[in-house]
């Protein structure tokens, strides 16, 4: 089998490195197509696999990354008719577009629901809907008192989250070295800071983090009980810079795994930190009746994160929790229980896509009964 991977973000990179190396391994020929994004092509070049870059937006606004969309299309289509993949893995236009004159198999994959994102990324859902095969999502992901929980007949939904197809206990075993990379003692406790740059087309909307200034009262206040770092995808001033996290960005989860606590204004790392039993607040605009159920249920059921839409709350919650002694064994607990709940995200990819599309029918019907 002959399958092609569409991989547009470091968060997609972390979400199919497994399968690709299971399927690699089963002698199934993997493509893979990257998006010239953030450290997207740097995570695959750590990962040692080859890939072919089919677009550049990593100096774009997000209107230069919608009109560059035919483009991309263009360049894929040439880069895989001389391969004829079976099946086309992806999560956005680029990867349905590129399989409609392959006459090859889509299967998406998304971990938020279009239905309740902005007009940009339901305007994108819809220009799919209609060629690819299959989507599969979260289960958690519908916003609680959502009148529509279901994308369609292609919808297949599982019982897990992307961030544990490669961070479950399965996949993901933590190391110490870490410490070292950080410069501090492995008794020293430290807190790491996520900013987001809020620049994806699905961050269309209006959504924004913490200000300037609210980013420098955070590092003012947690720096008194621990080390500071700080991942940005902004450039930081000055005064902040020293704060920077200096470490191979495949290393990212080792300090999430560590750190005694996490605050972001970013989903991904949030998700991130509660499956790996590290406490998470969250800072959006979006928190409240407009939040995906995935940070509903990292919430309300299993109280691994906080998140709030005003900035002064997420600080002091921030303060609070850094204060307590033995939180992490508090977490670790309320971990257990999640992985208990969840599977392995990665051995359900595998075989869906190994299997597809007798995969898809069996899905739906254990769904069904």
């Amino acid at each position: 089998m002959i399958i092609a991977f569409f991989i547009n973000t470091p968060a997609q990179a972390h979400l199919m490195k497994n399968i690709i190396k299971t399927l690699e391994s089963k002698n199934h020929q993997v493509l893979i197509l990257a998006r010239e994004y953030g450290e997207t092509v740097n995570l695959l070049k750590s990962f040692g696999v080859s890939y072919f870059v089919y677009t550049n937006v990593s100096n774009c606004g997000k209107y230069k990354k919608i009109c560059n969309f035919p483009f991309g299309v263009f360049n894929s289509y040439n880069f895989l008719r001389k391969y004829k993949p079976d099946l086309l893995v992806g999560a956005g236009l680029e990867c349905v577009y590129t399989a409609l004159p392959l006459n090859s198999k889509c299967v998406l994959f998304g971990d938020s629901m279009p239905i309740n994102e902005s007009i940009y990324v339901k305007t994108q859902f819809l220009l799919c809907k209609p060629f690819m095969d299959a989507i599969i999502t979260p289960d958690a992901v519908v916003t609680p008192g959502s009148s529509k929980k279901s994308l369609g007949s292609k919808h297949v939904k599982v019982n897990s989250y992307k961030e544990l197809a490669y961070l479950h206990p399965n996949n993901f075993v933590p190391d110490e070295s870490i410490y070292k990379l950080l410069g501090i003692h492995k008794d020293e406790e430290f807190v790491l800071l996520r900013f987001n740059a809020f620049d994806s087309v699905h961050d269309f909307g209006g959504v924004t983090g913490f200000s300037l200034d609210k980013k420098r009262e955070l590092v003012n206040k947690l720096s008194k009980y621990a080390n500071v770092f700080i991942s940005s995808e902004l450039v930081l001033p000055p005064d902040l810079k020293r704060y920077s996290l200096n470490i191979p960005k495949h290393r990212i989860h080792d300090v999430l795994n560590y750190a005694k606590l996490v605050v972001a204004d970013t989903g991904t790392m949030v998700t991130e930190a509660a499956v790996l039993g590290t406490p998470a607040i969250r800072f959006s605009s979006n928190a409240g009746n407009k939040d995906l159920g995935i940070f509903v249920e990292l919430s309300n059921k299993y109280d691994l994160i906080y998140t709030y839409d005003d900035p002064e709350m997420a600080i002091k919650k921030a303060i609070e929790l850094i204060k307590k002694p033995n939180l992490k064994k508090e977490w670790k607990s309320k971990k257990e229980t999640l992985l208990n709940d969840k599977i392995d995200l990665s051995l359900f990819m595998e075989w869906f896509i190994e299997e597809f599309p007798r995969s898809f029918d069996e899905s739906l019907s254990k769904s069904a009964s």
